[in-house]
């Protein structure tokens, strides 16, 4: 189930007039409009707001004139402006390099916090004296924020105040006249958050502006029905968020799962022993005579009898090679950029586009990515054809006639070797930090006998498989 176009179904019902029944006996919204144009006025006499300034058109009712409603809405709404209903300003970002307007106590935001529905905890902390010299303004609790730049999720993006706080200049402050039509407005902002981000203009950045905000027409129902809409789509939306945490709670479950039966699978519980099969360690010296094969280490976890402990560096039989890929006119095969999935489909390139320097890699070579965010990549590289392939240096290439290559896949994806790698990685900062292959290849790894390893990767797959078809029967 696609909750994220439900709920905004949901939302395109609640601000058409389809989502609860009419009541005959509401007062119509045209009186609600009344009040709220005198409480406009009060607030513009007493000095508290400014008079909007007058658009191009000559008056508010032939400008009305040439509006065409996008849709029809029932006979007791109003098709109204946003700034008809709600005052609508910004703020500013006061000068970082006056230290005298910071570090105050009054509360301020960036558009930033539009990330979540609430604001309880503010951006920075500003002065009176920023305040007076400028146009930040401070915003009373129940104010709605909308981020106006941003070429991301931000732009359009909509929040509500739970603290009294000023704004920077990218964001726009609106506070609805009647507060009872607070709710209803907000729900027509996140109804129309991509038609919001339509409307922005300029280049590389295209940006909302206060005039267009103030400009957008919206459909405004009768304060009764404002609260049976607010009231039915807040039940709605507490069912949708119930999927959701269900959802999030079987990827977790299933995440778990996958790990607990890779867990099993390098243990040796998860499918039987043959007593007939040849032994890991014969089969290894066979291929490395000088391999340093362990088949018992109190250190690590208790293998079946015919498995074995060994080093990646013992096991490994590739030899690296860099290659200058720009000297080649054929087409190649680029493992850099790609999206990785479990097996490598990369992407076909001609070699002369290719200035750096890679390495290349065969048919069942697994690939282990050594730098964060992504030490959790494994690739294992299918034949795609005759055309070489390459690969970037951020890999640590493994390839061994001694093993399944899908068997190690699954091996250095599993519990045991990810929480070892990422215990060892080095260098500066979260994002830039590296595992040393030199380090990884005196890693030592259970090895089962070779036949062995194709039957735990099948019934790794055939585990994998069913937990996928559920997962999708399920909506996921």
């Amino acid at each position: 189930m696609d909750t994220k176009a439900l709920r905004q179904k949901i939302l395109d019902l609640a601000i058409r007039g389809k989502l609860v029944p009419q009541d005959p006996n509401d007062e119509p919204a045209s009186v609600l409009l009344e009040r709220i144009r005198a409480e406009k006025e009060r607030l513009i006499a007493e000095g508290k707001i400014k008079r909007p300034k007058k658009s191009k058109a000559s008056s508010s009712e032939s400008h009305y004139q040439k509006f065409t409603p996008p849709f029809p809405i029932p006979d007791s709404w109003e098709w109204v402006k946003l700034e008809d209903v709600a005052n609508i300003g910004t703020g500013s970002t006061p000068s970082k390099g006056n230290k005298s307007y910071y570090r105050g106590n009054i509360n301020w935001v960036g558009s930033s916090v539009t990330s979540k529905p609430f604001v309880y905890e503010p951006t920075d902390y500003i002065t009176d004296l920023a305040l007076k010299e400028t146009n930040c303004v401070v915003y009373p609790i129940g104010t709605l924020v909308m981020a106006m730049y941003g070429e991301g999720k931000t732009r359009g993006q909509l929040t509500e105040l739970k603290i009294e706080a000023a704004t920077n200049q990218a964001c726009a402050a609106i506070q609805p006249y009647d507060t009872g039509s607070k709710d209803f407005i907000k729900l027509f902002l996140l109804a129309n958050y991509y038609h919001l981000r339509r409307l922005a203009e300029g280049g590389n950045q295209p940006n909302l502006n206060i005039g267009k905000i103030c400009g957008i027409y919206m459909p405004f129902p009768p304060i009764e029905e404002q609260l049976r809409i607010i009231n039915g789509y807040s039940k709605l939306e507490h069912i949708i968020n119930s999927i959701d945490d269900s959802r999030d709670t079987l990827s977790v479950f299933v995440s778990n799962t996958k790990s607990k039966i890779l867990e099993l699978a390098m243990q040796g519980k998860l499918v039987p022993q043959d007593p007939n099969d040849e032994s890991a360690a014969d089969m290894l010296r066979r291929v490395n005579p000088k391999a340093r094969i362990i088949t018992d280490n109190p250190h690590y976890p208790q293998l079946p009898d015919n498995w074995a402990w060994i080093s990646i560096e013992d096991l490994n039989e590739y030899k690296p090679k860099s290659i200058n890929p720009a000297e080649s006119s054929s087409e190649i095969f680029d493992l850099y950029s790609v999206p990785i999935f479990p097996t490598g489909h990369p992407e076909k390139v001609i070699g002369k586009e290719i200035g750096s320097t890679k390495q290349s890699v065969l048919h069942n070579d697994v690939l282990l990515c050594k730098i964060n965010p992504h030490l959790n990549r494994v690739w294992t590289i299918e034949d795609v054809s005759d055309n070489m392939q390459i690969a970037s240096s951020e890999w640590i290439v493994i390839r061994s006639s001694s093993t399944y290559s899908t068997y190690l896949r699954w091996m250095f994806s599993s519990p045991f070797f990810r929480e070892l790698l990422c215990s060892q990685v080095s260098g500066v900062g979260g994002s830039l930090t590296r595992a040393q292959p030199a380090v990884v290849k005196k890693y030592l790894i259970p090895i089962p006998p070779y036949k062995e390893q194709i039957r735990i990767v099948n019934k790794i797959n055939s585990i994998f498989s069913k937990i996928t078809e559920i997962n999708s029967n399920l909506g996921n």
